[in-house]
């Protein structure tokens, strides 16, 4: 018999017909006249119940269906007598796929997410995390399908590079030399490495992605970055996944416009295609996550020049309002703390925050005419804080070089990408994602470790 997945069991109105479900148990209740065993297999939020008549199954066999455990039940789905669903099956004949002992980790009574991040590998099977992973499948479907229907191209750029994007040098090298012999000899000789030069994980895919966008037109990556930050807080990780669009012929406006849209595209979609995982996360995560989400979609993002911004933040602390980092004046780079005033307290909507000092931007952004501000767009979202780091691109050559010449960062690494400037440049730009914070935003989880499945962190690397 061909199994039916729970999600289309709960849906059916087949009733009287005989089915075959399979899944990890949830919970096994006993009597002497019935035994519940809620069951699920990943494919929604919601169990379905299977009611056994205890006379029909051996008693051994039975009492050995512990929470953890996999079963395969043949039976007849009934309506559903009890409340909150619809359907249940009568069991007929159980199969005993693997059973789990008392010391299975995710035991039904509630755990800290502290302490479920101890079994990464065991916790996709809990309410939570496979809420979370449904709705991170969906969010994926959702960038892929925005791109396509706006005449992106999906272009698939190095996790291997000799060339930093951000020019903050936190990258993880990677080699196949003989690192004791290395250390005895206390010299690095790269011809002799693998790609014959010194070469990293990627921190990003937006230099070659700009590539891309001035032979395309317009292109979008989406993969897995790196960054060697030895930083342990709720919103770093080690690897984690960008989303990075890189458009030509666009200008400051226009890419504010499409990082608005693109972002409340992939809102909306979790609240069409992910109803009952959101409810779930509403109820025992956060109550108002339904109402923040709708909100994004509903209200106009402001867009706000640094300038502004500081301003407003330094009249906030003169105020009373206590920061832990200090409104320092114009030119120092804003905290998360900052951000999240602007965005919940002071507008109270999400905030474009655009014209950033030079100083504390990457040397690829397009400087403005006074000659102290950049073009950059980043986006700054309710308990997030940025979410989007975007900025209009130096066409000019020699303004690129000039810049990368002052930061001294070695021109000979950028030979390739300069060559964009040198032969038929155009104005362009781009944004990045994180795709994790924009996870953490859409199920209100708190921990960005929370919502990839397996995180990478200092000291942490297990799987």
């Amino acid at each position: 018999m061909k199994r039916t997945k729970v999600v289309d069991a709960l849906q059916s109105t087949d009733f009287g017909n005989e089915i075959l479900v399979k899944g990890w148990v949830r919970s096994h209740r006993s009597s002497k006249a019935v035994d519940f065993i809620a069951l699920n297999d990943g494919s929604t939020i919601k169990n379905i119940q299977i009611v056994v008549d205890p006379s029909t199954i051996e008693a051994d066999k039975l009492k050995s269906i512990t929470t953890g455990a996999c079963i395969g039940v043949v039976g007849t789905l009934v309506e559903s007598q009890g409340a909150g669903q619809t359907s249940e099956v009568q069991s007929k004949e159980i199969e005993i796929y693997g059973l789990c002992p008392n010391d299975y980790p995710m035991q039904k009574k509630g755990q800290s997410f502290e302490y479920m991040r101890q079994y990464a590998h065991m916790r996709l099977r809990t309410n939570t995390f496979g809420a979370v992973m449904r709705i991170r499948h969906n969010m994926a479907i959702a960038v892929h399908k925005y791109f396509h229907e706006h005449g992106f191209y999906y272009f698939h750029t190095p996790l291997i590079t000799a060339s930093d994007a951000e020019g903050a040098g936190e990258m993880f090298q990677v080699t196949t030399l003989d690192l004791d012999r290395v250390a005895k000899e206390g010299k690095v000789e790269y011809s002799k490495d693998f790609f014959g030069k010194k070469t990293n994980l990627t921190v990003s895919g937006q230099l070659e992605g700009e590539l891309g966008a001035t032979a395309l037109g317009a292109i979008y990556t989406f993969g897995p970055t790196f960054r060697a930050e030895n930083s342990n807080t709720p919103r770093h990780l080690a690897e984690f996944w960008m989303i990075e669009p890189e458009v030509a012929f666009m200008d400051k406006d226009e890419l504010m416009d499409l990082e608005e849209d693109f972002i409340k595209y992939c809102v909306r979609w979790a609240l069409d295609n992910c109803k009952d995982d959101l409810e779930f996360l509403n109820k025992m995560i956060d109550k108002n996550l339904l109402n923040t989400l709708e909100n994004v979609i509903k209200e106009d993002f402001v867009r706000l020049p640094y300038t502004e911004g500081i301003e407003i933040l330094k009249k906030a602390a003169e105020d009373g309002h206590k920061f832990e980092f200090p409104i320092t004046g114009w030119g120092m780079d804003l905290a998360s703390e900052h951000e999240r005033f602007l965005v919940e307290e002071h507008f109270k909507k999400p905030v474009i925050m655009t014209d950033y000092p030079t100083e504390i931007k990457a040397f690829y952004m397009k400087k403005n005419p006074d000659g102290k501000t950049m073009q950059g767009t980043d986006v700054l979202f309710p308990r997030i804080g940025e979410i989007i780091g975007g900025s209009v691109r130096e066409e000019s050559l020699d303004k690129l070089m000039e810049e990368i010449e002052r930061r001294g960062m070695g021109e000979q690494l950028y030979e390739w990408y300069l060559d964009t400037r040198k032969y038929g440049s155009c104005p362009h730009a781009g944004f990045g994602l994180g795709f994790e914070r924009l996870i953490l935003f859409v199920t209100g989880m708190q921990n960005i470790r929370d919502v990839i499945p397996f995180p990478r962190t200092p000291k942490n690397a297990e799987f």
